[in-house]
């Protein structure tokens, strides 16, 4: 194990401590030698783009080179990023409030920043929403947001001490009110959808995959967060599979409801889809983006948008029986196929 190490470590010209972990797993779950994992994943990394930790968490060493093309990787989805994504104006993105100013059309709720403005209009945003959300206006993957009910403290002026600690940056937000068939899977969170279009050079918005998030235990319903996944078909709005935890539990039912996840359909898709394309074509500098959006009582609305489009939870093994992921998606949108892609 020792000589092992120091290999990589020399190949690799720094210690890859959570590397090499990985390879031990996959080892131990596979009986393949050390070293020919290591070579496996490094040939993956030069012909893929994939990491070890993509080569891991899709299983490559269970895929065909076939089979292995035809995922979007780190490597892949980060050219994505640099092709299609000024990162003069992922600004607008990360910061929630200019995010909600810009797309204010799809947003369908009211926000208010709290720092810079006036006391006695957080004062009346606060009468008005008896219950709101406050957001780190740059927090990412949910955290640090907090749902406040004003029930549960003395005063509004008690809570107007908090929110303007110099410790927090929030943005308010308006609760939404999700519709009654999303409600009824998960009530204590927003349970969202992740749509991703890409922008080509055809300057047309094409919808590459769709992905439910869903609440488990928490009102937030970030993957990362404790919440999990299911692939959406991203023409008809239907779930196709079963729900997913970072712990690798599946859900064909929510486990606090009761109520079906795989084969729930959503209400007012083609809304939904019309909405992305719109917002997709309001910053053209930003090509490529990952939108969250809340089916509500208002109808299809926008929670945010992600110029980090992730590209890992929508090729998880168990969703993808028949290991192809969605590259051929990217490239049919792009107009690239495979004997001209440029392998990564």
């Amino acid at each position: 194990m020792a000589d092992f190490k120091y290999l990589v470590k020399r190949v690799l010209n720094m210690n890859y401590g959570a590397m090499i972990k990985k390879i031990n797993g996959i080892h131990k779950k596979t009986g393949k030698s050390r070293w020919n994992i290591f070579n496996d994943m490094r040939a993956c990394a030069i012909k893929y783009g994939a990491g070890y930790m993509d080569y891991d968490l899709f299983e490559m060493y269970n895929l065909t080179d076939e089979q292995r093309d035809t995922y979007i990787t780190r490597g892949r989805n980060n050219d994505l990023i640099k092709r299609f994504n000024n990162q003069e104006y992922g600004h607008i993105f990360s910061n929630k409030l200019e995010f909600n100013k810009k797309f204010n059309s799809f947003i369908k709720r009211d926000f208010i920043k709290v720092r810079g403005t006036n006391k006695d209009d957080i004062m009346v945003f606060m009468a008005k929403h008896k219950v709101f959300m406050a957001k780190p206006i740059n927090g990412t993957c949910g955290k640090g947001i907090e749902k406040i009910n004003i029930k549960d403290y003395k005063s509004l002026e008690e809570i107007y001490n908090y929110l303007i600690r110099e410790e927090n940056n929030f943005e308010l937000e308006e609760v939404v009110k999700q519709s009654e068939e999303v409600n009824a899977i998960y009530p204590g969170a927003i349970n969202t959808v992740r749509i991703v279009t890409i922008l080509g050079d055809d300057n047309i918005p094409h919808i590459i995959c769709a992905y439910f998030r869903i609440g488990n235990g928490k009102y937030v319903d970030n993957f990362n967060s404790g919440g999990m996944v299911a692939p959406v078909d991203e023409k008809t709005g239907e779930v196709l599979d079963k729900a997913i935890d970072k712990n690798k539990n599946l859900y064909e039912r929510h486990p606090a409801t009761n109520n079906i996840i795989k084969g729930f359909k959503f209400p007012n898709w083609n809304e939904a889809l019309e909405m992305v394309k719109k917002a997709a074509v309001v910053v053209k500098e930003v090509r490529y983006v990952g939108w969250d959006v809340c089916f509500s009582d208002k109808g299809p609305l926008l929670i945010e948008g992600n110029d980090y489009p992730g590209h890992d939870i929508y090729q998880l093994p168990e969703h993808t029986p028949n290991k192809i992921g969605i590259w051929p998606k990217f490239q049919k949108a792009l107009g690239e196929n495979k004997s001209s892609k440029k392998k990564k």
